[in-house]
């Protein structure tokens, strides 16, 4: 086991000038950070096929694709704080486990109440995974590394997000073996199995030494409270927003004022809270969960309208709609490599710009389509790649600063945290997001290509106020980040 005295002498170790990185052991828990991601996405487009394959209800859908993030959400900050008491490779092991056993149930199910029970269990073993990986990073890279790593996560996660609709889209048009559907699902198995096996090599163990017992109050609250934010997120838009929808947000600002008073009470008596209070007032991370919302409100959305905008506006295949993301996604890809090597040199200043330009990315697909021409994929790709060029040197060095003044004794919570924001933060976009958008969609009014141009370019618009915001928060950051300060 890796204490915190030996993590200190490791680091010390390192030459300054030229920090050895543990390539190893960030690529392998990234695996499992991109796996956690594209699966949010890749089952998008796997919707339709598997409402004809298994003869699910609109509802049981709603359930296969919402009951992932419900779980994932929920439980995340949990996850983190269980590696914090049991060792951060162990739970990644067991959250990898329990991911590629449920990815396998989810490929073999026979009934929509099958495919919805495996799907809550995938979330729940993202939830153990997915707050190891910024564990990991923090505490076995140097600090001189990290902005290199961090940029390397951030263009992971950003490439997951993009091409999740891509990548399934690929898969169910291949129809490997006669799968189907279910090919988005059998490929995390061989994937999870290696990532498996490289964890148990390379990733070594670690936690916090102040750690002594779970705070089960405070999971409890804390559970409770995020349950009542996200599920109202996820269906009351289907169901168009009734009473219980927001009693559910009503109740969740309750339970989350009671998970404040939990955890102050435990903190005063000398105890060991599930989130320390304390994090929230160093200014990189409480402006850093919010900017990390707001990113995240962004990304999810934005591609979800743009995919219904391609397959039900201009009725384009799932494989053809995912094309629409490839050069976007190649421009990322580009802008990610070049954010970490301007980091280290400019700081916050490559946020600055980069959360400017993806800001001017959103109002020029906005202005393009309402100018006057029909949406085509040629009119909007130009749009999409000057928005990647704009989050390739955001998303990159975003999460080495949010973390960058986070102790080893808090990595886990504040990764656990950071996480649960992602996954909020998506599930807050594709509610108001997705309310613009079938808002404004009308095919009575001038056909259906007329009226996805017309829906996309209010979400357009929608999104760029969302990344005036984000811009705002990125000027507020710290200009300096040191670890531990």
């Amino acid at each position: 086991m890796t204490n915190a005295k030996e993590e200190v002498l490791a680091t010390a170790a390192v030459p300054e000038d030229r920090p050895a990185l543990p390539w190893p052991t960030v690529s392998t828990v990234m695996v499992g950070m991109f796996m956690a991601i594209l699966d949010s996405f890749i089952v998008v487009v796997a919707g339709p096929a598997i409402q004809d394959d298994l003869g699910a209800t609109v509802g049981q859908l709603q359930w296969i694709l919402a009951g992932y993030q419900l779980s994932y959400a929920v439980f995340m900050i949990t996850g983190g704080r269980l590696a914090d008491l049991y060792g951060r490779k162990r739970v990644f092991v067991i959250g990898t486990a329990l991911f590629t056993l449920s990815s396998l149930a989810c490929a073999m199910s026979q009934s929509p109440a099958a495919l919805i029970v495996a799907r809550i269990a995938q979330g729940l073993g993202a939830a153990l995974m997915v707050p190891q990986v910024f564990a990991v990073i923090t505490l076995s890279v140097p600090e001189k590394g990290r902005p290199r790593v961090f940029g390397v996560l951030g263009m992971v996660i950003g490439m997951a997000t993009i091409s999740g609709q891509l990548v399934g889209g690929l898969l169910i048009g291949a129809d490997l073996f006669g799968t189907d559907w279910r090919s988005v699902f059998w490929v995390n198995v061989p994937i999870g199995i290696a990532t498996l096996v490289l964890a148990l090599k390379f990733v070594p163990e670690s936690r916090s030494e102040g750690a002594r017992k779970l705070d089960f109050a405070g999971v409890a609250a804390l559970s409770a409270a995020l349950l009542l934010l996200t599920y109202p997120l996820i269906q009351g838009r289907e169901e168009g927003w009734p009473w219980w929808a927001w009693a559910c947000f009503v109740a969740s600002a309750a339970a989350f004022a009671l998970f404040v008073v939990l955890e102050r009470n435990l903190e005063r008596r000398g105890g060991d809270p599930l989130m320390r209070l304390s994090l929230f007032s160093q200014r990189s991370f409480s402006l850093g969960i919010v900017l990390v919302l707001a990113v995240y409100a962004l990304l999810t959305s934005y591609y979800l309208a743009l995919s219904i905008a391609m397959q039900d506006g201009l009725g384009l295949s799932a494989l053809g709609s995912g094309l629409v993301y490839t050069p976007a996604a190649v421009t990322f890809f580009v802008f990610s490599l070049i954010a970490g090597r301007l980091v280290p040199k400019y700081g916050r200043r490559v946020l600055e710009v980069g959360s400017v330009v993806l800001a001017l990315g959103y109002l020029a697909t906005a202005v393009v389509l309402l100018s006057g021409p029909r949406l085509t994929p040629l009119l909007v790709i130009p749009t999409l790649m000057l928005q990647s060029v704009g989050g390739g040197l955001l998303i990159t060095p975003l999460l080495n600063t949010v973390l960058s003044r986070v102790s080893a004794e808090t990595v886990g919570m504040a990764s656990g945290a950071l996480s649960t924001a992602q996954q909020v933060g998506g599930a807050l976009g594709v509610a108001v997001i997705g309310a613009v958008f079938f808002n404004s969609f009308d095919p009575a009014d001038g056909g259906r290509v007329h009226a996805a141009g017309h829906a996309f370019a209010m979400s357009s618009l929608t999104t760029f106020g969302i990344a005036v915001l984000a811009s705002a928060l990125v000027f507020l950051l710290p200009k300096h980040t040191r670890a531990g300060t």
